[in-house]
C-alpha cells in the first residue's frame, strides 16, 4: 500500500490501516522518544501520545516532505510540549561565563554503541537532554531552539555546552570504570 492510500484510509479510519501506519513507524520513532524520555515507560508514553497526534493530524498532512520526516517531526514537537508541560525548563541552569566550555577532555571511547550513547543520553538532566537532541540530533539552530523553548539564545548554547561536557565525562568515567 502507498503511503497516499494509506493516509486515506487513516483518515476514513480505517483500524487495519492505522495499525499498518503504526507498524512502520514505531521503530524509528520509538528511537527518537527516547532520546527525549528519561527512561522506556516515559519514551512510550510519548510515543503513543505521537502517535494520537499522527491520527488527529493527518488530514492536515499536505506530502511536501516523506510521510515519516512529518511523523517525526509530530514526535519532536510532543516531546518538547511534554517537556514544557512538565515544568522541566526549571532544571536549566543559568548562563556562567566562569565555566570552562573547552576543557581537556581527554579521548571519548572509540566503540561505543548507540545503545550506550542513548542511556547516556537518557541520564542528562531534562533540559541538557532536550537542547542537545535539538542541536546535536534534530539539527535545529539555537535560535530556533530558543524560539521552540522560549528561552535565549546563549542559554540553549549554554545548555548544549554544558550537555556535550556532561555526556562526555559520564561516556570517559564509564570506561575508565569497565576498562
Amino acid at each position: 500500500m502507498t503511503d497516499e492510500q494509506l493516509i486515506r484510509k487513516c483518515i476514513q479510519k480505517d483500524l487495519k490501516a492505522q495499525k499498518e501506519l503504526y507498524t512502520r513507524f514505531a521503530g524509528r520513532m520509538m528511537g527518537i522518544c527516547l532520546r527525549y524520555a528519561e527512561n522506556r515507560e516515559e519514551a512510550q508514553d510519548l510515543m503513543q501520545e505521537g502517535f494520537i497526534k499522527v491520527f488527529d493530524k493527518l488530514g492536515t498532512f499536505r506530502g511536501e516532505c516523506e510521510l515519516g520526516g512529518w511523523i517525526k517531526t509530530v514526535m519532536v514537537n510532543n516531546a518538547l510540549d511534554n517537556f514544557r508541560r512538565t515544568r522541566a525548563m526549571r532544571t536549566l541552569v543559568e548562563i556562567n561565563d566562569n565555566v570552562n566550555y573547552h576543557e581537556d577532555r581527554g579521548d571519548l571511547p572509540g566503540r561505543l554503541s548507540e545503545k550506550e550513547l542513548l542511556e547516556a543520553i537518557q541520564r542528562l538532566p531534562a533540559g541538557f537532554r532536550t537542547v542537545f537532541n535539538l542541536y546535536a540530533i534534530e539539527g535545529y539552530s539555537h535560535k530556533e531552539i530558543a524560539e521552540k523553548l522560549q528561552i535565549q539564545p546563549g542559554t540553549s548554547k549554554s545548555q548544549y555546552a554544558r550537555a556535550r561536557l556532561s555526556l562526555q565525562k559520564m561516556l570517559i568515567s564509564e570506561n575508565v570504570q569497565a576498562g
